[in-house]
């Protein structure tokens, strides 16, 4: 008598349980959208980052760019929400991926640059 009350409880449970629908046309959308926000976030930093350079190289010290540099990506988001329309679809994780792609790509593409082309201000 237990096991079938037992299992009576397990189908049940099982039967309760249901996959929400996935919306493909919704999904589709918010990628597109995201791509768009990276690319603006690429833009964002490659400029940061020739910014930094040519100031550094000019004789501006380091700590100038650098408080530049995170004054702009503090703002980024901004920017970012004025250009894309749809950024209300953003979720906080896709925000914090912008955010990271943009402050370690500027500093990457920095101090490359510097350690490349260190005399070509």
């Amino acid at each position: 008598m237990a096991k079938k009350v037992r299992r009576k409880l397990e189908e049940e449970e099982a039967a309760a349980f249901e996959f929400p629908v996935f919306d493909e046309v919704a999904f589709v959308t918010k990628e597109f959208e995201l791509m768009g926000a990276v690319i603006v976030a690429c833009t964002i930093t490659i400029l940061l980052g020739l910014a930094g350079w040519a100031l550094t190289v000019s004789g501006v010290p380091w700590f100038v760019p650098f408080l530049i540099g995170i004054v702009a990506i503090i703002f980024s988001p901004s920017l970012i929400r004025r250009l894309r329309v749809r950024s209300k679809l953003y979720t906080r994780t896709d925000w914090v991926g912008l955010l990271a792609l943009e402050f370690f790509g500027w500093l990457a593409l920095w101090f490359v640059l510097l350690n490349v082309a260190p005399h070509l201000g």
